[in-house]
């Protein structure tokens, strides 16, 4: 099991495996059961997975969902919290604004994150404006082989993937009463095996169609240009970690333009991807 990981998970994580009975079965995100025998499930995932070599590697590759299916005028706004050194904050102006007009999202968020933020993750977990979705343990790439997106090593083989998610779930479960529907990796970037390992978790990878942010280096401008350039059923990429940045200006003058238009934004469970 990863070792080293953050101090909040290790009390809770030790109870769920000393006090775990029952089968391997792996639960859907709303039959949660955190009392099932991770250790079984992870030996099922690794005796599943482990001999089958990737064949593609990206943001967009088969099984990840990146739009709405729908021609409505709808859009999904989702926000991650990635728990990096630098992204540790959270961007309270973004969220009054969304709690000011009414605006849903589909909150990704990192454990890393939740250890340093847990009244803030608290306060949005209560919220039902939002939906917390499962950015992983560790904000690694999804790998089987250690391959790395943007500088950051992906994890090694199976074992480490379903760490990365299941651990990552399981403490939503714990704090939130519910395991998530939805995750999405560390940098976005998974292989194809990768995409089956969390499908047999339960979980449905979300990727994106629209790149909001750049992991919150965009400019004011350049935020509002990229949210405004959404259509029908797109969902859009952003960053609620990065107070300071151009992400919550942007959004805050993209938002109204788009309801103008006809535009609704909604969470990712309100709707069916592609």
């Amino acid at each position: 099991m990863q070792k080293n990981l953050p101090a909040i998970l290790a009390l809770s994580w030790i109870v769920l495996l000393a006090g775990a009975a029952g089968s391997a079965s792996t639960a859907s995100a709303y039959d949660y059961d955190p009392a099932s025998d991770y250790n079984q499930i992870r030996k099922e995932m690794v005796d599943r997975h482990s001999q089958t070599i990737p064949t593609q590697w990206g943001e967009a590759v088969a099984g990840v969902k990146r739009k709405i299916r729908t021609q409505e005028k709808v859009i999904a706004l989702t926000l991650d919290a990635c728990g990096s050194a630098t992204g540790m904050n959270l961007d309270q102006e973004l969220i009054d604004f969304l709690e000011r007009e009414q605006v849903p999202a589909t909150l990704f968020i990192n454990a890393r994150w939740i250890e340093r933020n847990r009244p803030a993750f608290d306060r949005l977990a209560a919220n039902p404006l939002f939906e917390i979705a499962n950015h992983g343990l560790l904000h690694k790439p999804a790998s089987v082989t250690g391959r790395s997106a943007y500088g950051i090593s992906g994890t090694r083989n199976v074992g480490e993937l379903v760490d990365e998610i299941e651990l990552s779930n399981r403490q939503l479960a714990e704090l939130t009463g519910k395991g998530a529907r939805f995750f999405r990796s560390g940098t976005a970037h998974y292989d194809d095996v990768a995409v089956k390992v969390a499908g047999d978790l339960g979980m449905e990878v979300a990727g994106y169609s629209i790149l909001g942010d750049a992991g919150a280096t965009f400019s004011r401008e350049q935020v509002k240009r990229a949210i405004l350039s959404a259509g029908p059923g797109d969902i859009i990429l952003l960053h609620m970690n990065h107070p300071g940045s151009g992400t919550a200006a942007g959004i805050m003058e993209a938002v109204p333009q788009l309801k103008k238009r006809g535009y609704s934004f909604v969470r990712l469970s309100d709707v069916e991807l592609q």
